[in-house]
């Protein structure tokens, strides 16, 4: 009979098999009404889940009254939001009985259903939604599951026709599953059930407070040529003042998004005619980049970095090489192949799925959009002999990568299909590893520093030893990944190992920011890589005047520029720092009178150089100070009479409004002190 292992360490024995809400019984009472699941065995099961055998055992509960929802306990919140989907997925069908449902998945703040329905669905139609939801929470019904054979299963889902389920099912059992489970909201044979592994919440009074949030469009398994579904969003939450926290927050969250700022200061501009997921960098945004690219280059400089460029395309045959073809051949662009060859090929009658064997199996090559720069400075390095006293070689490259994003993930400037990244390799022996390691670390630590950015993680990135993705000797693989947990050891900050997170080739440490809706997105990463080196055959010659292998690091501290440009926007909520301010004065002279000495003041400003612009509108001057402050200049120098006949500006900063007047000079002479600070000075006036 089982003995369940408590986390406390504690054991209890039970004489039958048992289910978490009995272990919670068998604690106290009020245990067993607050269990909403357990882990078994680090399994997410349901508090009716039986457990037959010896067993380490955690209880889920519902958070305590006061605990802010985003510290409540994960597991917790994907029973409640997992639960919540499929009463919002029975209210649909209620109200729309021809829909066929896909598939339904809780998400970090909500969740989700895909459902197949002719009529659309839009947001007049959420309260009524909301309204059915209501009506199944209250009747408290229990979340019930059950089983079938695989064969039962299948026959009973192709006895009711939904080719989705069918699919899924499928699928399961493609992936070895023997049996097939249903949840019912209710009774079986009684209420609505729907095709699903679970888990649940013991029954819908559990859930406290929800929404329907938005719809958006979806294809069947993400392809664009499949089935159309309607993707309705939604969340939930234990208590309504959790949900109105979250909308509160929401909203304050949607002032900041970068699309939204991105597009008011013109920072950067998307064109379907250009194409989903490639950005358009617009002058100001331009400058943000420019800037951000000066900044880390100085730097690169100090570290004996060495720039290099490299081509947008490459033979196929190189990412064959380095493993990116085919390893990642679904997130790449399709191969570019050469005219008179695709033309012979389809006299031929050469199929697409024939071509793409081809391709792979080498008797065709063409030409990639490089999803990496590794390869292209592989062979530069590569390109002559090398000795152990060149060694480390640092390449850089501001390198533009392309990558097909599918239509649903692409997103303003955090999900793109081209990117440029602040790419480095580096060719190092193992004695140089460790402290090349923490150089590359350092180069993130300013930037965030720098920048302000406290609101991150840090992400050590393992293998799956259980995964076949990943490439090369088990040894090396070691030796890679304890350097990265001693070099993020050195950053001072907590850091989670994170197994699965690794690139193919090499564990790696990854800087993970959160974006205005909470939303995580990698930006700076380090990684260790024994394999590229033995795949491409890299040597050097020793001080022992014998051959041997480098290790490489790939590095790259602002990550994708847009990515991290596109969390910047966030992070100030579009207010950039004087230093990194597209536009950092703007002069506004009082009247047309005093147009002379305003034109004097900006090309004064601009022989600095400054980024200024000048306001020659007809305007009021209150009206431009309005303008100025919507585009979010970090100072106003309104110029009038006074201001002319004592050569001075009369500085109005975007947030703490009038400061004074300063002899141009003088204000110049701060300015720049402001500037080579990044902030940590300002400009102020002595009253």
């Amino acid at each position: 009979m089982p003995r369940i292992t408590l986390p406390d360490g504690n054991i209890k024995g039970f004489d039958s098999p048992t289910t978490p809400h009995e272990v919670a019984l068998s604690i106290s009472e009020g245990l067993a009404r607050a269990t909403i699941g357990a882990k078994v065995n680090d399994q997410l099961v349901d508090a009716t889940h039986t457990i037959d055998s010896d067993a380490a055992i955690s209880l889920i509960t519902k958070p305590r009254k006061g605990v802010p929802f985003n510290e409540q306990d994960a597991d917790a919140l994907y029973l409640l939001r997992h639960s919540t989907a499929h009463v919002m997925a029975e209210a649909i069908q209620r109200l729309w009985p021809d829909t066929l449902l896909a598939y339904g998945p809780p998400l970090d703040n909500g969740f989700y259903y895909d459902i197949y329905l002719e009529q659309p669905i839009s947001s007049d139609d959420f309260p009524a939604i909301e309204a059915e939801m209501k009506k199944i929470v209250k009747e408290k019904r229990p979340f019930t599951r059950y089983e079938l054979s695989a064969a039962d299963g299948m026959n009973r889902l192709n006895d009711e026709g939904n080719k989705y389920k069918i699919d899924n099912a499928q699928r399961a059992i493609d992936g070895g599953a023997e049996s097939l489970s249903w949840y019912v909201t209710g009774q079986k044979d009684e209420n609505w059930e729907d095709l699903c592994m679970g888990p649940h919440l013991p029954n819908t009074s559990a859930i406290g407070a929800f929404k329907v949030m938005s719809i958006a469009s979806s294809n069947w398994h993400g392809d664009v040529t499949s089935d159309r579904f309607q993707r309705v969003y939604g969340t939930a939450f234990f208590s309504n003042a959790d949900l109105e926290q979250y909308l509160e927050q929401l909203e304050q969250a949607r002032q900041r998004d970068h699309r939204v700022i991105g597009k008011k200061l013109q920072l950067f501009h998307t064109d379907d005619q250009v194409g989903q997921g490639l950005i358009l960098w617009t002058p100001r945004g331009a400058m943000i980049r420019q800037l951000l690219q000066d900044f880390i280059m100085k730097h690169l400089i100090r570290q004996g970095y060495s720039q290099v460029f490299t081509p947008h395309i490459g033979k196929l045959d190189l990412y064959k090489t380095s493993g990116h073809y085919p390893y990642y051949q679904e997130s790449q662009f399709p191969p570019l192949i050469n005219p008179d060859q695709i033309s012979a090929l389809a006299e031929e009658g050469c199929s697409c799925g024939e071509l793409s064997n081809r391709m792979q199996d080498g008797e065709i090559d063409g030409y990639l959009l490089k999803p990496m720069n590794c390869p292209h400075h592989i062979k530069i390095y590569a390109s002559q002999p090398r000795s152990y006293r060149d060694l480390p070689i640092r390449l850089a490259e501001f390198g533009t990568v392309y990558r097909w994003e599918q239509s649903g993930e692409v997103g303003g400037m955090t999900r793109v299909r081209g990117f440029t990244q602040d790419d480095a390799h580096l060719f190092v022996t193992e004695d140089q590893l460790q402290d090349e390691l923490i150089g590359c670390l350092e180069l993130v630590g300013i930037i965030f520093k720098t920048l302000g950015i406290s609101d991150y993680r840090v992400r050590v990135g393992l293998r799956d030893p259980d995964d076949k993705k990943y490439v090369g000797d088990p040894e090396n693989w070691d030796k890679a990944e304890e350097a990265c947990r001693t070099a993020a050891a050195t950053l001072g900050v907590p850091f989670d190992a994170e197994p699965g997170e690794a690139a193919f080739y090499g564990p790696k440490i990854d800087f993970v920011m959160q974006d205005a809706i909470g939303r995580d997105w990698q930006t700076g990463t380090v990684q260790v890589d024994y394999n590229l080196p033995i795949r491409f055959n890299l040597e050097y010659n020793g001080s022992d005047n014998k051959t041997h292998r480098p290790i490489m690091i790939h590095r790259a501290p602002f990550g994708s520029m847009e990515r991290f440009i596109g969390c910047l926007i966030e992070h100030f909520a579009g207010a950039f720092p004087l230093w990194l301010a597209p536009e950092q004065f703007r002069v506004l002279p009082v009247s047309e009178k005093f147009m002379e000495y305003a034109i004097t003041v900006h090309d004064k400003l601009t022989a600095e150089p400054f980024r200024s612009v000048l306001d020659d509108s007809d305007n009021r001057v209150q009206a431009k100070i309005k303008v100025a402050q919507e585009d979010k200049i970090p100072y106003m120098l309104v110029v009038g009479g006074r201001d002319k006949d004592a050569g001075t500006v009369s500085i109005r900063h975007r947030t703490e409004g009038d400061l004074g007047a300063l002899p141009l000079d003088e204000f110049i002479s701060q300015a720049n002190a402001e500037v080579a600070s990044f902030g940590k000075s300002t400009i102020t006036v002595n009253s």
